[in-house]
């Protein structure tokens, strides 16, 4: 089993991936925590409130986090 430090390496790796895409669109996200399998993230800017919130979080950054870091079982927006 691999270390929670190489795990979050791992996922802040992917985050940074997609959060020019975010910002692109006002929006951003930010890395809190990873806790038994799922990763906590905070959606700022024009993410908050935005109606494909929920979409972007499932659809866009858990399945790219499933797909590169198996450790990962979802991904949890904290407000």
């Amino acid at each position: 089993m691999r270390k929670k430090e190489k795990i979050v390496e791992d996922i802040i790796k992917v985050l940074e991936k997609i959060r020019p895409y975010l910002m692109s669109e006002g929006g951003d996200l930010e890395f809190v925590d990873f806790k038994d399998g799922i990763v906590y993230v905070r959606l700022l800017g024009a993410c908050v409130g935005c109606g494909a919130i929920d979409f972007t979080l499932k659809e866009g950054i858990e399945q790219l986090l499933l797909e590169y870091v198996p450790e990962v079982v979802e991904v949890q927006n904290i407000l």
